[in-house]
């Protein structure tokens, strides 16, 4: 009877801390409508488009052209940009790519995903996808991890006849991302995330007249804010671990401890 109290808390607890740790591992939530998605692209880095995940943020634009969004990117999400570009009814084979790039301008490599693709002659459109690397909450400064902060998103054609310069094209670019979890949860977390400054503003010191000019970050961040990794199902994992230990200690007294003095023996014997 005691064994069975025993392994049927252990049960309860697993079936508790399950609950979190299932939820990481979904798809984060985004809103489904793209009723104030973005209607055009930036044409650098400075001049990126801002968009939020989960919508679909289009342009119109030529071919040619290089087109910039950004969005805003946490720790322990693993972000998917998908683009996709309707060609005009007549034109030759063109090639067109996506690049992502992080706070720091750095180029980040696909995991996988068909970030180059080429469309044939007179094909109706084209998709190209990049599955980013899961975002750290800290790296070393010499490492390329991906790190909280803002990502830039550059679609253009790398290959393209001079026929085609110029047309007109549409194009749509959407980014999600999954919650990894704890599995790549690291020990430490960025002071700030990687967001560039768009603008200066003065503070006032009430002792005098001088000002300090700060950099203001920009207004991009995740819906339920910079979180930098502090928080993981990892936690929920130890706190089993160390619970399942103390009652397998419990368990393991209980069975070889015995049935103590028997009756017949009188005491002092």
């Amino acid at each position: 009877m005691r064994m069975t109290t025993v392994w049927g808390a252990a049960l309860l607890v697993l079936g508790l801390a399950a609950g979190p740790a299932a939820a990481d591992a979904t798809p984060s939530a985004s809103p489904s409508g793209d009723a104030s998605a973005p209607t055009s692209a930036g044409t650098s880095f400075r001049t990126a488009t801002e968009i939020d995940q989960g919508r679909t943020a289009t342009a119109s634009a030529s071919t040619g052209d290089y087109l910039y969004w950004s969005f805003a990117a946490d720790a322990l999400e693993r972000p998917t940009v998908r683009a996709t570009v309707k060609l005009p009814a007549s034109h030759a084979a063109q090639t067109w790519q996506v690049d992502v790039y992080d706070g720091l301008r750095r180029r980040q490599a696909c995991q996988y995903g068909a970030q180059t693709r080429t469309a044939a002659q007179g094909a109706a459109e084209v998709e190209v996808e990049c599955v980013l690397r899961t975002v750290r909450a800290w790296s070393e400064p010499w490492a390329d991890d991906p790190l909280p902060g803002t990502y830039y998103v550059r679609l253009t054609t790398v290959r393209l006849q001079t026929a085609d310069l110029g047309q007109p094209v549409d194009a749509s670019v959407r980014v999600e991302s999954k919650d990894i979890g704890g599995s790549a949860a690291v020990d430490g977390w960025l002071a700030e995330p990687l967001v560039p400054g768009v603008a200066v503003a003065s503070q006032h010191d009430g002792k005098d007249d001088d000002s300090r000019r700060t950099a203001v970050l920009s207004s991009i961040e995740p819906d339920g804010g910079w979180s930098s990794g502090w928080w993981s199902d990892r936690w929920v994992w130890t706190g089993v671990g160390a619970v399942l230990a103390a009652l397998a200690g419990i368990g393991g007294y209980v069975l070889t401890r015995g049935t103590g003095r028997p009756s017949r023996v009188p005491p002092g014997a």
